[in-house]
């Protein structure tokens, strides 16, 4: 007998779905707002104009946020639903048909045929709609869509990264307010880069790279229109 050993390998793949809304969400709250910012006070808006902007394009933006993420997540959930259903119905109408296409699975994975039959059979009679879900259609408890975990995590990340341009708006003074929202808002888009990429094993500086330099064209772009539009008003 075989005796029963823990898993303890740290993977980061149970971290994906709800790591990429977070990450989005903090990254667009930051981006987006610490541009929208720039952009009014590169018009000459006043301060009260600024901070108005700022708090409308951070309860905007979660919003926004938390509704695309939720409808996109559940267009995925119930496509797995569908599936798991389809496969279940395939099963009930042809088991011995479906556990053969679970066999030849396992031969495309590189086991004889003889021990593919064996463990199609054995994983069959333990959880026939798991084995397929799993092998079969590539889907898993920890990749399984949660929509409402994604909106969430959507909107409250963006609203933690659009606080903190409208804060440094609030309290900078008025000659120093574009100087420090971008200072402040391209080194947190670094750091949530740096941190992001550490979380999925990839290499910190070039996270933290990708994510600055399109930070920065974003409020540049986003400047330079304000102040065009500043100027011919």
């Amino acid at each position: 007998m075989i005796p029963s050993v823990r898993h303890l390998e740290h993977h980061t793949t149970q971290n994906v779905g709800w790591l990429r809304a977070a990450v989005l969400g903090a990254n667009d709250g930051i981006l987006s707002t610490a541009s929208l910012v720039l952009g009014v006070a590169a018009a000459h808006g006043t301060p009260q104009a600024i901070l108005i902007a700022g708090a409308a394009g951070l309860v905007a933006g979660a919003m926004s946020m938390a509704a695309g993420e939720y409808v996109s997540v559940h267009s995925q959930a119930d496509a797995e639903k569908a599936n798991l259903r389809r496969e279940g119905a395939e099963i009930a109408s042809d088991g011995a048909g479906e556990t053969r296409e679970l066999a030849a699975i396992y031969v495309g994975r590189g086991l004889d045929a003889d021990l593919a039959t064996k463990v199609a059979d054995q994983l069959t009679a333990h959880d026939a709609l798991g084995a397929h879900a799993s092998d079969e259609l590539g889907l898993s408890d920890e990749l399984r869509a949660r929509p409402i975990q994604a909106a969430l995590a959507s909107a409250t990340s963006f609203a933690a990264g659009a606080s903190l341009p409208v804060l440094v708006a609030r309290f900078a003074p008025p000659p120093s307010l574009t100087a420090a929202v971008s200072l402040t808002s391209l080194l947190s888009l670094a750091l949530l880069g740096a941190l992001v990429a550490q979380a999925g094993g990839a290499r910190v500086a070039i996270g933290a790279l990708r994510v600055t330099f399109w930070g920065a064209l974003a409020m540049a772009v986003t400047a330079g229109v304000g102040a065009l539009f500043g100027t011919s008003v």
